[in-house]
């Protein structure tokens, strides 16, 4: 089958789409830029890369209209409560038009549980969803589930945050919250194995895990898989805006998306009962299973994709990669140093690994105060980190930068800079001629961007100097 797949840069669509791939089906990959698609399609046959942005409708000629089943798995395109709504709507109205005009048969949605009258603004707008891609022209099956642990997920990532960084935690009352938890190898397999299936066209299934657990007991028995003693008072006196600070200040989430974290956590979600385990034959793992499959893959270093690598991580960057790539020439300030290359492979492998856990080599204590300064005026800080310790991809988080380019061959990694600044920032590092020539651009806004260059320039001395010399010295 020729299959669609939107959202093929997300967290479930990267993983998905070398399931279907595999399973002998042609996969079309829908991405709003084709430099953050995955540099192995490039050399599968098997798989295309077709531009095209939902909100804009000019540009979704580029589907095909031979398709026969397509996914429909976009979310979230903005992190601001003022307008994910009505643009989620936009998308899947587009969508839905432009489907209309290809031969596809099967439109495949993952929703979330939504069975409570009072919903989150993001449930709400989830269904609100499933209404506007149903359509006489071709059929839909909807998986609605609920909060996805795997390595990588936005839950899984802030849970491993707050068990590990918090012995004690005086927590806010919706951690009594009951919820059902699903791995995410459950939520690739209901996905993957109901292409083409006639018996779950327009129908909806809940999908969930085996095991109804409030969120405190998700942290509970996290620590126990990670063999950590933790205690957790909950008070009633926690207001969803400390509570979004408290989530903010402690995990790597950014403050909006801990807002809509809160606003959904408050909401009891319990799936309704189905046959969709047996007609699939999927018989979902317990939550503590899913926690310590997820650890096998971190220590594996093999995460697939993590929310982090999400452009609404920062909401700095609206995906067009493309814009950035270019490093302006004029009324910038510029750091430029450079230094002969003995060999050039383990100084490429010293910069594919800059940041995380390993640190910027020179100064790292100073990033992390620049880290921390960042974080207390809502930026995002340091604590993203990176998803591999020694891959990067465009689109990439890699602390508070963002991978433009990175290109091995080429020798050439360029990051933009997502930290909270009066201005935009660029830091470039490229072997040519067989030296190693690392530039930090910056182009300032007005008047508090020239005081703010100036007030670092003497850190920057400091920092890129030494840095330049660790990633030459062999």
């Amino acid at each position: 089958m020729k299959i669609l797949v939107t959202g093929a840069t997300g967290y479930i669509g990267k993983r998905l789409i070398p399931l279907l791939a595999n399973s002998d089906h042609h996969v079309v990959c829908a991405v709003r830029d084709k430099l953050r698609a995955d540099k192995s399609y490039a050399e599968d046959d098997t798989i295309d890369v077709v531009e095209a942005d939902f909100l804009k409708p000019e540009t979704l000629h580029n589907i095909p209209n031979d398709i026969d089943v397509a996914f429909y798995l976009i979310h979230s395109m903005s992190n601001s409560s003022k307008d994910f709504e009505s643009l989620e709507e936009r998308c899947a109205v587009n969508f839905k038009n432009q489907l209309e005009k290809t031969n596809v048969k099967q439109v495949i949605y993952l929703s979330g549980i939504t069975n409570e009258e009072n919903l989150s603004k993001h449930l709400q707008s989830r269904k609100n969803v499933e209404d506007r891609l149903k359509s006489d022209k071709y059929a839909t099956t909807i998986f609605k589930a609920g909060i996805i642990v795997g390595s990588g997920s936005s839950s899984f990532e802030i849970i491993r945050d707050l068990v590990e960084k918090l012995p004690f935690m005086i927590a806010p009352k919706w951690l009594n919250t009951k919820t059902q938890p699903l791995a995410v190898r459950d939520v690739l397999a209901f996905l993957h194995r109901s292409v083409g299936r006639e018996d779950l066209y327009n129908k909806s299934f809940d999908v969930f895990g085996p095991e109804i657990l409030t969120y405190k007991q998700m942290l509970l028995q996290f620590a126990e898989v990670r063999e950590l003693k933790r205690y957790i008072l909950t008070v009633p006196v926690m207001t969803p805006k400390l509570s979004s600070y408290w989530l903010y200040f402690v995990t790597s989430t950014s403050y909006k998306l801990a807002s809509s974290l809160v606003d959904s956590m408050g909401i009891q979600i319990i799936g309704k009962p189905s046959p969709i385990n047996e007609l699939l034959n999927v018989e979902p793992l317990s939550y503590k299973e899913a926690v310590s499959l997820a650890f096998e893959k971190i220590e594996q270093n093999s995460i697939v994709s993590s929310w982090k690598d999400s452009m609404v991580s920062s909401g700095r960057l609206k995906n067009q990669l493309h814009k950035y790539i270019n490093v302006p020439k004029y009324g910038c300030f510029k750091d430029y140093k450079e230094r002969p290359v003995e060999n050039a492979k383990k100084t490429i492998d010293k910069i594919w690994s800059i940041g995380g856990k390993t640190g910027w080599y020179y100064g790292t204590f100073l990033w992390r105060i620049r880290g921390y300064i960042d974080k207390l005026f809502g930026g995002i800080g340091l604590r993203r980190g990176r998803t591999s310790p020694t891959d990067l991809d465009v689109g990439d988080a890699l602390d508070f930068w963002r991978v433009i380019f990175a290109d091995k061959e080429q020798q050439k990694l360029l990051l933009y800079a997502e930290m909270r600044l009066p201005g935009e920032a660029w830091l470039e590092f490229k072997i040519e001629d067989g030296l190693l020539k690392q530039t930090a651009t910056f182009r300032p806004r007005g008047l508090w961007g020239r005081l703010y260059w100036y007030s670092v320039l003497p850190f920057h001395e400091f920092i890129f100097r030494g840095m330049i010399n660790k990633l030459v010295d062999v």
